[in-house]
């Protein structure tokens, strides 16, 4: 049975008088940086108003961000890979984070270096939207892409 606009709830109402969904409308608030969507049945791929495409978060990602996140997590396992090749051949590690968890042996140093890169990667991913985001995932793709060169050039 339809209701007629006088016989709805005035709180259910626009100010056309036209009858809104149970809640109100769900497009005014924006998509929070998680939510119960962003584990699964998400609800937002893109950004639908380009005055909103800057500093926005989705609930759903687009499969070149996964690719590129993807990208990073290899070449840090290379990276774990030939880090520990080079220094069971003699070589000392520069970096002095990587140096603490090479304290731990060499699980803990895969371990730890594969746990910090993933939450950074998690946060980068999340934040795709904002400017800062997307030069720090280029920056790691450049970075790490570059380092397994190098590694593979002192082979």
């Amino acid at each position: 049975m339809n209701q007629s606009p006088e016989s709805a709830s005035p709180a259910l109402q626009n100010a056309a008088g036209d009858s809104l969904p149970r809640g109100g409308d769900r497009r005014s608030n924006r998509t929070p940086r998680l939510s119960r969507y962003s584990f699964g049945r998400g609800r937002r791929r893109t950004v639908r108003r380009d005055e909103e495409r800057e500093g926005s978060f989705v609930d759903i990602y687009h499969p070149s961000i996964l690719l590129v996140i993807g990208w990073v997590a290899l070449m840090n396992g290379l990276d774990s890979f030939f880090t520990i090749h080079h220094l069971q051949a003699g070589g000392i590690e520069l970096n002095p984070v990587a140096a603490q968890l090479l304290i731990s042996g060499r699980l803990g140093f895969v371990m730890g270096k594969a746990v910090l890169i993933t939450l950074a990667l998690l946060v980068l991913a999340i934040h795709k939207n904002f400017f800062l985001a997307r030069i720090g995932l280029v920056t790691a793709v450049l970075t790490y892409t570059l380092l397994v060169c190098y590694h593979i050039w002192l082979l």
